[in-house]
Order: structure tokens, then sequence, then C-alpha cells
């Protein structure tokens, strides 16, 4: 029996680089994202080789996560991998933090810390020992730049509620992952008007998001383009 993901933000970038590795590994994969017509076009795609359900919508949205949680739950079986990719830059130029909009701050929020702890609290009946959950993340969240207040403190907020889990729910593996810059659109909006083709493109990040996928590794945080094969079966959460 094929082993089962839910992916959220995976009709471009990370989420879809990571669909193909699991597509190609033969994993059954639930989908999202924001864009329906990407999505629909990515799970197209992916569905040449795995079985794919595209949900359309935005997991800030209640509606739509019970809607994810429906899918699975439809499929039977339960949830073997629940990876938290999609997120909200926010505004672009960022600002600053004495000027940053409160209303545009509950908005990343919204996505990219209460979605996602909202849909894993659905999601945690149907996943059994030894599931995995992945919080993908940023270096934003624990280095302090200038302009990344809203999104690295929501991405912080993100790391430390996926870290308490861990520390509850030692029958499951719970990891946060930071992919490291990549040439992303998400990557290109946080820097309008300059060149990002040396950034690494997120293919680069999947073999290190798959150590931790398909591994041994506790339960922990990672930086994915460190991770080494041994880290297969040792290692230590940074």
């Amino acid at each position: 029996m094929s082993k089962r993901a839910l992916i959220t933000g995976a009709s471009r970038g990370l989420g879809l680089a990571l669909a193909r590795a699991l597509a190609t590994d033969g994993w059954e994969l639930i989908i999202d994202a924001r864009g329906e017509r990407e999505l629909r076009d990515a799970a197209a795609d992916l569905g040449r080789t795995a079985a794919v359900h595209a949900v359309p919508g935005d997991v800030a949205d209640e509606a739509h996560r019970l809607d994810l949680a429906a899918a699975v739950d439809a499929l039977g079986g339960g949830l073997d991998l629940l990876v938290h990719n999609a997120s909200l830059l926010g505004p672009s130029p960022q600002p600053t933090v004495s000027e940053y909009p409160l209303a545009e701050l509950e908005r990343v929020y919204a996505a990219n810390v209460f979605g996602p702890l909202r849909l894993t609290q659905l999601l945690l009946p149907c996943m059994g020992p030894g599931a995995r959950i992945v919080s993908v993340t940023s270096d934003a969240a624990v280095e302090a730049y200038e302009g990344w207040g809203g999104y690295g403190s929501s991405k912080a907020a993100l790391e430390q509620w996926t870290r308490v889990l861990a520390a509850e729910r030692p029958d499951l593996r719970v990891y946060v992952v930071d992919p490291g810059d990549m040439r992303t659109q998400m990557h290109q909006d946080a820097f309008p008007g300059e060149d990002i083709s040396d950034r690494p493109l997120p293919e680069a990040s999947v073999p290190g998001l798959l150590t931790v996928i398909e591994g041994d590794l506790p339960s922990g945080r990672y930086e994915a383009r460190t991770l080494a094969p041994a880290d297969l079966t040792t290692g230590v959460a940074s």
C-alpha cells in the first residue's frame, strides 16, 4: 500500500518540487494551493506517476481546511505525512516593524501560523505512530533581518509551536526544515527588481527534505541543504 502525503502550497516552487519527488517514489498525494488553475496543471503533471487529489483553496480559510481534512478522511487509511509549505510573504517591499500594517500582519499570521496549526489539529486523528509533520521555515525565523519583522516573526511562531508539538507527541516525527534561499516567485517578490538567478532552484533542497521524510532523524530543526546521506540513520537537530 502506498504512503499518503498532504502538501500545502504544491502548485509551484518547493511544494511542487517535493510533490514530484514523492510522486516518483509512489506516494499518493493530496495537494492544495490558492491558485486553482496552477494547482490543476500541477495535479495533471503529477498524476502521470501517482494518485493525486487537488483541493484548491487558502490554508488561512477554515472552510478550506475542513475540505482538506474531509479529503483525507474520504480516502481512508489515514495520513503518513503532512507538509506545511504554503505561506504568505506579506507586503512587498517589506515594511519595517515600526510601519508594519497590523491588518497585513494578521493576514501573514493567519496563513503562516494559525492555518498550519489548525490544519494539524484537524489531521492529527488521521496520523498514526511514526507519521511525520514537516513545517517549512526560513532563516528569517532566527536571524534579525531588516524589513523581515512580519514574515520572520510568523515563521518563528510556526517553528515554536511545531517544536512544542514534537515534545508533546513523541509518537510522531515532527520537523522544522529550512530549505535555504531558493529561486522562487516568493523570493523574487521579497526582492523586487533584483536579479535572483544566482539562487538555487527549489529542487536543490528536495534531497534534504527526503532525508527528513524517509530517514530516521529525530524530531527537530534541520537545514535541508546541509543534510547528507549519512543523516538517514543518524543526526543531531540543529
